[in-house]
């Protein structure tokens, strides 16, 4: 897992350079003959990639998106009406068989299907109208990292591509670099915070919400430690009735609108006696983890990235081997 993550600057400046003539024309594509929805199809790391397209399909773009359930198709049977929309399949290995049910439905309900795939040669990369390689090579660890992280950078490129964003286009172009920084940010002062805790919530907004999701997850699998996902604005429901003095909260803010926000729910829940760790911001009574400033939507790539390295030496530290997950497979072939 650490190998692997730490591999991820050099992979994505790589993927960027040979994918951008394809999602050039793919984007001029869905330019002439926009979709009226987008519906995003992934399991696991790969679902949280989707949360993050989301985002930043609605928010600069302004297509409606959504996440297909896959058990819709591949358990009851059913064919939810997409046409004239854009299925969007995100996975490493492209085999799972309920994926490759919501494609096959997908397609025969009149949806052009994009495939962002590590392994080219998938199932679901044949199944495909159009390719995005992830092009993040061969991932040993159970625990997705480098495919995560070029799943996001793909998404980007897509988006930027189809928006015509200049701006953001450019920044991607500077988060290989940026990624190295990331990586060699210390973040070992959460260790003593979440060593030995039992249970934490991770906090996030926005894109920043996939990042969330993802570090829940990663604290699952590779650290043996219960940790729900949840968007700043959710904690204020219910969930806030579990956080006392000494629970661990995991924050992540990226420099958008929605960071004023994760700063005064920072706040309160160091006034409520929590144990915060902030990622993004600074503020007195937290744990403050260091990140990167860039753009925005680079941001969390840059935190995800960051959170790899502490996920690894934490699981290290709690006794666990963070490339061999109890019960879990490289491939899972959910149905």
């Amino acid at each position: 897992m650490f190998a692997e993550a730490a591999q991820a600057p050099a992979l994505i400046a790589a993927q960027l350079a040979a994918n951008e003539p394809r999602v050039r024309e793919l984007a001029q594509l869905l330019r002439t003959r926009p979709p009226r929805a987008v519906v995003t199809c992934a399991r696991g790391s790969s679902d949280n990639a989707a949360t993050f397209a989301r985002y930043l399909i609605e928010t600069r773009l302004g297509v409606l998106t959504s996440s297909a359930a896959p058990s819709v198709s591949s358990v009851y049977a059913a064919a939810p009406d997409v046409s004239d929309s854009l299925l969007l399949a995100i996975s490493q290995s492209g085999a799972s068989p309920d994926l490759l049910a919501v494609v096959e439905r997908a397609r025969a309900g009149g949806a052009r299907i994009v495939a962002l795939v590590n392994a080219a040669d998938a199932p679901l990369a044949r199944r495909a109208d159009e390719l995005i390689p992830l092009a993040a090579g061969p991932e040993y660890s159970v625990a997705a990292t480098k495919s995560f992280l070029a799943s996001l950078s793909a998404l980007v490129q897509l988006i930027a591509a189809w928006g015509e964003d200049a701006e953001l286009a450019r920044a991607l172009a500077q988060a290989p670099r940026q990624l190295e920084q990331a990586w060699a940010a210390d973040w070992s002062a959460a260790l003593p915070t979440l060593i030995d805790a039992t249970s934490l919530y991770v906090i996030g907004r926005g894109p920043g919400l996939a990042i969330a999701q993802e570090a829940a997850l990663k604290f699952k699998e590779t650290c043996g430690l219960h940790a729900e996902a949840l968007s700043a604005a959710e904690l204020r429901h219910g969930p806030m009735a579990l956080v006392r003095a000494g629970f661990p909260l995991l924050l992540f803010a990226q420099h958008d609108e929605s960071h004023p926000g994760i700063e005064q729910l920072a706040g309160e829940l160091t006034a409520q006696g929590a144990s915060v760790l902030l990622a993004g911001a600074r503020l007195a009574g937290t744990v403050t983890l260091p990140a990167i400033t860039a753009h925005p939507v680079i941001e969390p790539l840059l935190l995800a990235q960051s959170f790899y390295r502490l996920a690894n030496a934490l699981a290290l530290a709690r006794g666990h081997d963070p490339d061999r997950p109890p019960h879990l497979n490289k491939v899972t072939e959910t149905r």
